[in-house]
């Protein structure tokens, strides 16, 4: 299983730039959906995601695992990097605030507004059934099933070669970023 370690402040600003394209609110279910197509996108192009999150297979489609607990915490965190800028609503996550972009590349704000340029003006549940076209996707009834990021890849047509690459790149970013984090 490739492993990236989540980031939740680039997560939040990435929500914050389709939030803004949407006009400052969206029904959650969208959001998720968009910044799972918008992870998948990077990685298949880079090699690594946006947000680094988990993704899983669930009845509605694949999501990010961290950002789905994020939404539907009903008391976040004092410290929660995501909450001062993202609030649920009910079915809703409106724009509570406007994130700097400090942490994304440009090539994360472009990809941001490429994948809301292609699925934004679409109803929430059309771009839940695009996701169940996806080939990672597995139906898991009423419970989650993990996906691998290799398996996209390997949807992708990524060869052996380049996973096995990936997965290495992918193993060695994972290993300097926990060592990183132990040390602060």
């Amino acid at each position: 299983m490739m492993r990236f370690v989540f980031d939740e402040h680039r997560a939040a600003q990435a929500a914050s730039i389709l939030l803004d394209r949407a006009g400052g609110s969206m029904e959650y279910i969208k959001l998720i959906k968009l910044l799972y197509l918008v992870d998948r996108a990077a990685l298949i192009e880079t090699g690594s995601p946006i947000t680094g999150d988990h993704y899983v297979s669930m009845k509605h489609g694949p999501v990010l695992s961290k950002v789905l607990n994020l939404i539907k915490q009903s008391l976040p965190r004092e410290d929660s990097i995501w909450h001062k800028y993202v609030q649920r609503q009910h079915f809703n996550v409106k724009l509570v605030d406007t994130a700097a972009s400090d942490q994304l590349a440009e090539y994360d704000s472009d990809l941001l507004n490429s994948i809301f340029d292609s699925y934004g003006s679409w109803r929430s549940w059309a771009v839940v059934d695009h996701t169940h076209s996806l080939p990672e996707w597995t139906d898991p009834g009423e419970t989650s099933i993990p996906i691998d990021p290799a398996d996209i890849l390997r949807y992708a047509g990524f060869d052996s070669n380049e996973l096995r690459l990936a997965v290495e790149q992918a193993e060695a970013a994972y290993s300097m970023r926990t060592q990183l984090a132990m040390a602060e």
